[in-house]
C-alpha cells in the first residue's frame, strides 16, 4: 500500500512539474480555417459556373470542374459558400482580434524584413521550421488573403443586390466594374490557394499542425 501512494504521488508530482505544450493553433482557428476553406471551393467552383452563364473575356472553365450543373443550382451553391464565407470570417476576425493573435502573429511586418524574406526565398534558403513564427512573406499573404476576402463579399453583394447598396455599388465603380473586382478577387484567392497547397506539399508539418493543433 505504502508502494502504491508513493508511485502515485510520485506520477502526480511529474504531472505538475511537467511543462505544457501550447498548440500551435488554437482549436478555434483550424476550425475555422478549414470551414474557411471549405466555403472558398464551393464559392470559386460554383462561380465559375455562374461565369460561364455571361462570360467577362473570351473564355469559360471547363464544366467538370464547376459546381452547380446549370445556373439556377450554382447561384444556390454560391449563396450557400457566401453566407457561409461571411459569417465564419466574421467569427474568426473576432476571435483573432480578442486573442490579439492578429497583431503578434502578422506584426511588425517591414519592408526591409519583406526584402530579405523574398530574397531568401527566390533563393530557396527561406525556411519555416516553427510554424508557430511566420515570416515576412506568409505574414504578407494572410494579410492580402484576408483583405482579398473581405473585397470578394463585398463585390458579392454589389452583384447580388445591386439596389440595396448603392454606396457599395458606386464605391467599386458601378456593376460593370464590380463584376471585374470580383472576379480578379476570386483568381486571387485561388493562387493563394494553389500556393498554399504547394507550401503544405513542402513543408508537410504544417498540415499536421492545422488538424492536430501541434
Amino acid at each position: 500500500m505504502r508502494a502504491l501512494k508513493s508511485i502515485s504521488s510520485r506520477c502526480l508530482m511529474l504531472t505538475r512539474s511537467a511543462p505544457i505544450q501550447k498548440a500551435v493553433h488554437p482549436a478555434w482557428l483550424r476550425v475555422t480555417h478549414w470551414i474557411n476553406a471549405l466555403a472558398v471551393v464551393i464559392m470559386v467552383t460554383s462561380g465559375w459556373r455562374v461565369y460561364d452563364a455571361s462570360p467577362l473575356f473570351g473564355f469559360s472553365f471547363p464544366d467538370n470542374i464547376t459546381l452547380g450543373g446549370w445556373l439556377g443550382g450554382a447561384l444556390q451553391w454560391h449563396f450557400a459558400g457566401m453566407w457561409l464565407l461571411a459569417i465564419n470570417g466574421c467569427i474568426y476576425l473576432a476571435c483573432n482580434l480578442a486573442s490579439r493573435r492578429l497583431l503578434h502573429k502578422f506584426f511588425p511586418l517591414t519592408m526591409k524584413s519583406l526584402f530579405a524574406d523574398v530574397s531568401a526565398a527566390l533563393r530557396g534558403r527561406l525556411v519555416h521550421a516553427d510554424p508557430r513564427h511566420y515570416n515576412s512573406v506568409q505574414r504578407l499573404a494572410y494579410l492580402v488573403i484576408i483583405a482579398d476576402l473581405i473585397v470578394l463579399v463585398i463585390s458579392g453583394l454589389v452583384l447580388w443586390k445591386s439596389v440595396q447598396f448603392p454606396m457599395l455599388r458606386d464605391l467599386l465603380g458601378g456593376y460593370d466594374m464590380a463584376r471585374r473586382v470580383h472576379f480578379f478577387a476570386m483568381a486571387l484567392a485561388v493562387c493563394f490557394v494553389a500556393l498554399h497547397v504547394l507550401m503544405v506539399a513542402l513543408v508537410p508539418r504544417t498540415l499536421i499542425t492545422m488538424i492536430r493543433g501541434r
